[in-house]
């Protein structure tokens, strides 16, 4: 019978991490390999200066002026919208499935007719999601040192490091979204809807704070704030903005575990 839901859930994942740390590592490998075409080209530099500002902070691509250097390189192509968007799905659909995806399925009754209580569940489920995406983030962290030494780029281990720590915790403050939604309301649809629609909005509300002054005030409720502003790639992680995307997380658990355990379940 059932000895961990942490265990399962983790095991019932393992082909699909395996699936996406491969397009993962597939990504980062084809990226990097094509630094060295572009280190130090002045032309390049003078091509991404002429973009408008408004057009690329849609895109994530804040620091076109350093694009020939290794950090903005990596944050242009990588961190700057790629790696936060496949993070951000991998984590809500987690989080998505944790509970709401069991009520779908109809397996919640088999799940609680073991030995472990609804709040049990909520927390090893919710382990089983982080733990997941940070394996991923674990995946990224090996392709990236690897890459960056077959390409002689300046950046070292720890700083690597301290980037995907914090695109970590950001694809899983969306996840703790979709989670906790699960878990009010037992439908996963609304829970992939309104997390991704979260995430778009507070993604725009923080690029649009770079060139519009009246929406400024927004970017300080936007997880993409918090991930974007330290430019850790380049100056190195902000243990305060990590901590709130990390109590953001927690915060987010907690109301799942609460509402799950005072919903009237529909088995």
């Amino acid at each position: 019978m059932l000895g961990s839901v942490f265990a399962k859930s983790l095991r019932d994942q393992r082909r699909s991490l395996g699936w996406w740390s491969l397009g993962l590592v597939l990504l980062t490998a084809s990226i990097i390999a094509f630094f060295p075409s572009i280190r130090d080209n002045a032309d390049i530099e003078e091509l991404m200066k002429a973009y408008p500002e408004g057009l690329m902070a849609l895109f994530g691509a804040s620091d076109l002026e350093n694009i020939t250097s290794a950090a903005g390189f990596l944050n242009v192509e990588l961190f700057g919208f790629m790696v936060p968007l496949l993070f951000i799905v991998f984590a809500v659909g987690l989080g998505s499935g944790a509970i709401a995806g069991e009520e779908g399925r109809a397996t919640m009754e088999i799940l609680l007719a073991e030995p472990v209580d609804r709040g049990r569940v909520v927390l090893e489920k919710s382990g089983a999601m982080i733990a997941a995406t940070v394996v991923l983030g674990i995946v990224l962290w090996v392709a990236m040192v690897v890459g960056a030494v077959a390409v002689d780029m300046d950046i070292g281990p720890v700083r690597f490091a301290e980037a995907v720590l914090t695109v970590t915790l950001l694809g899983l403050t969306f996840g703790g979204l979709a989670l906790a939604i699960g878990c009010i309301t037992g439908n996963r649809g609304l829970a992939l809807g309104v997390s991704s629609a979260a995430a778009m909005s507070t993604f725009v509300a923080d690029a649009l704070g770079e060139i519009a002054d009246f929406i400024d005030p927004a970017k300080w409720v936007s997880p993409f704030y918090y991930y974007n502003d330290a430019n850790v790639l380049a100056n190195g992680l902000n243990p305060a903005h990590a901590a709130v995307l990390a109590a953001t997380v927690a915060v987010l658990v907690g109301i799942g575990y609460r509402a799950f355990q005072r919903r009237d379940l529909r088995l």
